[in-house]
């Protein structure tokens, strides 16, 4: 059930979308008008079909794609900007993948105290302090030493989950983070994740665990044809959604 009492701070957006358009190849728009904000300390959890825009959407807030036209502000910094704009923006913002995307040939240590090294300028041991730290927020310091080979797919998913909390984001952005794995290890994914909301972290989640966004989320989006079309807190998304789209898409999912 959505608490009231969770209702974002009406302060400065962390982050502001304003009149953003992306264009993909044959003038397909991957994003379209889209004029969003999210305020320091909310949660939200966007869903939508298969290339609804939902993930070009997270990309595009940390730098990793382009936009066409409009502004992105990420903590007072603009996209589009330069390069320094980007680099402050990705250090602002930590990013989850689907695909966990972990170095194969690096323990879980090593993995988790790359950024900290290379873009923070710690020393090897102040890494592995911070590392050690947030693996253990994760519950999973007793991995370190091994490969992420060695390691289930949610184990895996909670490394690259420590490894965006090393850079000490102000926003963490999930794409999709448990649609690769097995049922029995979506749990303690998304236990880590309901933690880290819990402590009041910035977060944005494409995903399709309605389960998440019930208990987590402030609000919740509704991606259609590149375009945000209906956004609500919980209680009113699911019990009376206004758009067609929407209608049908939860009753796939929620009857699947």
């Amino acid at each position: 059930m959505y608490d009231a009492s969770r209702t974002a701070p009406t302060i400065q957006p962390m982050i502001h979308l304003d009149r953003v358009f992306k264009l993909y190849v044959r003038s397909f728009q991957a994003l379209v008008d889209i004029n969003f904000s999210v305020s320091s300390g909310e949660r939200v959890v966007i869903c939508g079909p298969s290339g609804s825009g939902k993930s070009t959407l997270i990309r595009c807030i940390n730098g990793l794609e382009s936009i066409d036209s409009g502004r992105i502000e990420v903590d007072g910094v603009f996209i589009p900007g330069q390069s320094a704009a980007l680099q402050q923006i990705r250090r602002t913002v930590g990013m989850v993948f689907q695909q966990f995307n972990l170095f194969p040939h690096m323990t879980v240590l090593e993995n988790c105290t790359l950024a900290p090294i290379r873009t923070a300028r710690l020393s090897r041991a102040e890494a592995e302090e911070l590392a050690m730290h947030f693996l253990t927020r994760v519950r999973i310091a007793d991995q370190a030493k091994k490969y992420p080979a060695q390691l289930s797919g949610g184990q895996q998913q909670r490394v690259a989950i420590a490894r965006a909390l090393a850079t000490k984001p102000k926003v963490l952005l999930f794409d999709e983070p448990t649609s690769a794995l097995d049922p029995e290890m979506v749990k303690e994914v998304l236990d880590t994740m309901v933690s880290l909301a819990e402590d009041g972290m910035t977060m944005i989640c494409v995903t399709h665990e309605m389960g998440f966004a019930r208990k987590v989320a402030d609000r919740v989006a509704f991606m259609s044809a590149g375009k945000i079309v209906e956004t609500a807190a919980p209680d009113a998304f699911f019990s009376a959604p206004r758009n067609e789209s929407l209608k049908t898409f939860l009753s796939t999912l929620l009857n699947h």
